[in-house]
């Protein structure tokens, strides 16, 4: 498999939008059982795309779809997805309530979206939703791969039915100390959608590349995707609309901080207190306190 060059201008795969378009790829369907592969942890000897829906061109559209649906042999689902946006974030929720609250959604909505229609229910289906996210969403957690099953208080599994797999790719640094030959397969993966646009990491790709040639076919249709312009561009328009929608919410969110902080001020004045205590306690400047 070709390297990649270390100068080339590679689209990021852990973009949401470049990751599906990779995945869906034609010719990507051996790259696809792979990565399933080394997330269930078991064989996969064929792989059925649900999904294929060429995504629409308005990047505020809220009817693109980014998850790669699709379906193994034995009939398993196996929904996949790149999570690239901090704005999945809640405010200074560390437990990303949010996120986590959706992913279940999601995958109990995949689950009961399986035909049951003539079948007993021990017929169903397993459900897999997974998920590669470039932030931490489980800060309590230090291990970068976490899954999650039904199960008892005491810990038993009840049932493996609904399966549920966040790679936090955010948490990849003791793997980047690791040599190559001792990746799991996963783990090169991982590594692959983190950095592969990075030169920094290059080496490591390329080593990565030389190692496991399913990665090698990942780079390859990386590189053709990274130089088709209209596919540039896209990543470029959304990348804009993303900054400038981080930008408006942060400052909706300072402003809200300063309003706050300004009600404070206005009772603890009301009450008779020091300036230099409300300069304290609210992190307003003296000369904004005596203007309220």
């Amino acid at each position: 498999m070709a390297k990649l060059p270390t100068d080339a201008d590679i689209l990021p795969p852990s973009d949401d939008h470049i990751f599906k378009t990779l995945l869906t790829h034609p010719d990507a369907k051996r790259v696809l059982m792979d990565i399933i592969s080394s997330v269930i942890e078991r064989p996969v000897v064929d792989v059925r795309v649900q999904n294929t829906e060429l995504p629409i061109s308005d990047v505020k559209e809220k009817g693109e779809r980014l998850d790669v649906n699709c379906t193994i042999d034995g009939g398993d689902q196996i929904n996949v997805e790149m999570q690239s946006s901090r704005m999945e974030e809640v405010g200074e929720d560390h437990g990303h309530k949010n996120f986590k609250n959706k992913y279940i959604y999601y995958g109990t909505d995949l689950h009961s979206s399986q035909p049951s229609k003539g079948k007993k229910y021990d017929e169903l289906v397993r459900t897999y939703q997974v998920t590669f996210c470039c932030y931490t969403v489980l800060p309590e957690r230090p291990r970068f791969v976490n899954r999650a099953t039904l199960r008892f208080e005491d810990g038993v599994q009840f049932s493996d039915q609904i399966n549920i797999v966040i790679v936090e790719m955010s948490k990849l640094g003791d793997v980047l100390k690791k040599p190559i030959e001792a990746l799991t397969s996963l783990e090169m993966w991982s590594v692959f959608f983190q950095f592969a646009e990075d030169s920094k990491y290059r080496d490591v790709i390329n080593s990565i590349i030389e190692t496991k040639m399913e990665v090698g076919m990942a780079s390859e249709l990386l590189m053709a995707i990274s130089t088709d312009e209209d596919e540039r561009a896209r990543f470029r328009s959304r990348r804009k609309f993303e900054s400038d929608l981080e930008s408006n919410m942060r400052s909706s969110k300072e402003n809200g901080r300063i309003e706050k902080a300004q009600e404070i001020a206005k009772r603890m004045k009301a009450k008779g207190k020091p300036v230099e205590e409300i300069e304290e306690m609210t992190g307003l400047t003296v000369n904004d306190i005596l203007r309220l």
